[in-house]
């Protein structure tokens, strides 16, 4: 055991001590305090001997090597590469069903364990003012970008002459949602159907319910404390069993997207594209890299770091792929699990940086193609509408693509047929917006962590090999 402890590091073995002292029988069981142990030692085993191991054998290698080859293929075959859809579906689908049981399991643990409830309403509310600041910054420099850029400028479109049949369904989707209705559909009819819907905010609710009721049970409390440790356990051996299949769902949907959306897309709506790519990486570098520094640690090694994830998200253009391993990823950087089960579900829904920008940049680029004035108040008006509607991109079908039909449906001068003009490229726009979505998330957890004073940061520059 000891042996062990010290392949942790040094401060791993003081705090099995502290974290289970009352619990002997946890420490023989699992070496490491948390659901997720087999995970971090997975982990660790694969930082320690990353410079021995094949580049063939590392998922990262695999991921891209696949979204090569599905380049390719939609490129030379755009056809077959097309009907590659399903490989990327039901890799996205076979996640999407593990999600709601871990963000359970890890939110219940992470809740009942802590001495200080009262900690559990301060994480959320610093949460919540770190995602409403950096989502108001992101919506911001979106629009500023596509004002100086102004991709839509000279388009002069004409609805009339646009099919926009194809874009009925989300429209009918964008169905204004007023903010009492958002936070009424937090509450699920059963709580069953929360984990059938698969809807992240009711998921957390009960997650956080049963949570504070663990707490208040005594001693049988700790035992179904123990058995969730345990399904825990269990639910992130079957995410590992699945991410076998990542470089095949990465092929899938990269194939697809070229196959289906790309030269002919890519050409006549290149400065759209290019610009919001640009607008992406200006707000990852320039707002979230001095985030990064003031908190001690580096944003290109975290990206390094997450690198595999990144791939993934950019091939399915779906951040809910890597959410179980980004939960585990980032109690293995050092925050505590508490945190991470509050921090990562919310921002899924609260934190969705890139989404911001998206938003900002179409609307306004809509209005600009259409030749609709949006003058500056309407533009800060505009931005109200955005702060509300960006909330709830993760819990619409369609995401972000269907909030833009709500935006336009909501703010009124844009016609919301309008968005019949970016339908061919949004996928290739979420190619950018998944991943920012994603690193932006990965700063918030390491921020509130060091905020609140539960990040190891002697952990997490040793993982960053900083």
């Amino acid at each position: 055991m000891r042996r062990e402890s010290r392949d942790y590091g040094a401060d791993t073995e003081e705090r099995q001590k502290s974290r289970h002292h009352k619990r002997p029988e946890l420490t023989r069981e699992f070496p490491k305090a948390g659901p997720h142990e087999w995970y971090d030692r997975a982990l660790t085993t694969a930082t320690r001997t990353i410079a021995t191991t094949p580049l063939y054998k590392q998922l990262w290698v695999q991921v891209l090597l696949a979204m090569l080859a599905g380049i390719v293929l939609g490129v030379v075959r755009p056809k077959l590469g097309a009907e590659m859809q399903p490989l990327g579906d039901g890799f996205i689908k076979l996640i999407r069903m593990l999600i709601a049981p871990i963000i359970f399991c890890t939110v219940v643990h992470g809740i009942a364990r802590m001495s200080d409830l009262a900690r559990v309403g301060r994480v959320a509310l610093k949460a919540l003012i770190y995602f409403e600041v950096l989502t108001t910054i992101a919506l911001i420099i979106g629009l500023t970008a596509v004002n100086l850029l102004q991709p839509g400028r000279g388009m002069n479109v004409d609805l009339s002459h646009v099919d926009t049949a194809s874009v009925k369904q989300y429209v009918a989707q964008s169905q204004h949602q007023t903010p009492v209705e958002f936070l009424l559909n937090i509450i699920p009819a059963t709580m069953l159907s929360a984990f059938a819907d698969g809807n992240v905010l009711q998921v957390l609710l009960i997650s956080m319910l049963f949570g504070f009721a663990l707490t208040k049970v005594g001693a049988p409390g700790k035992q179904i404390v123990h058995g969730i440790e345990i399904a825990s356990r269990a639910l992130f051996r079957v995410v590992a069993i699945v991410m076998w299949a990542a470089p095949l769902g990465a092929f899938g949907a990269i194939a697809f997207t070229v196959g289906r959306f790309g030269a002919g897309s890519l050409v006549s709506l290149g400065k759209l594209l290019g610009g919001f790519y640009v607008t992406c990486l200006i707000f990852v570098f320039a707002v979230l890299g001095p985030i990064c520094a003031w908190c001690g640690f580096s944003l290109l090694k975290l990206i390094r770091f997450i690198r595999e994830e990144l791939l993934i998200v950019f091939a399915t253009t779906s951040s809910e792929t890597v959410l179980p391993r980004m939960i585990a990823r980032l109690e293995d950087l050092g925050c505590e699990e508490s945190v991470v089960g509050l921090v990562i579900p919310t921002g899924y829904s609260f934190n969705l940086d890139g989404t911001c920008l998206y938003l900002a940049t179409a609307t306004v680029f809509l209005a600009q193609a259409t030749n609709t004035p949006l003058d500056l108040a309407q533009q800060i008006g505009l931005l109200a509408v955005l702060l509300l509607t960006s909330k709830g991109a993760a819990g619409v079908a369609g995401a972000a693509f269907v909030v833009l039909a709500a935006t336009l449906a909501t703010a009124g001068t844009i016609p919301v047929a309008s968005v019949a003009l970016v339908l061919g490229i949004h996928r290739l726009m979420s190619e950018g917006l998944t991943p920012t979505n994603l690193i932006g998330n990965a700063v918030a957890t390491i921020v509130v962590a060091k905020w609140e004073g539960a990040l190891d940061q002697e952990r997490l520059h040793q993982r960053l090999g900083t």
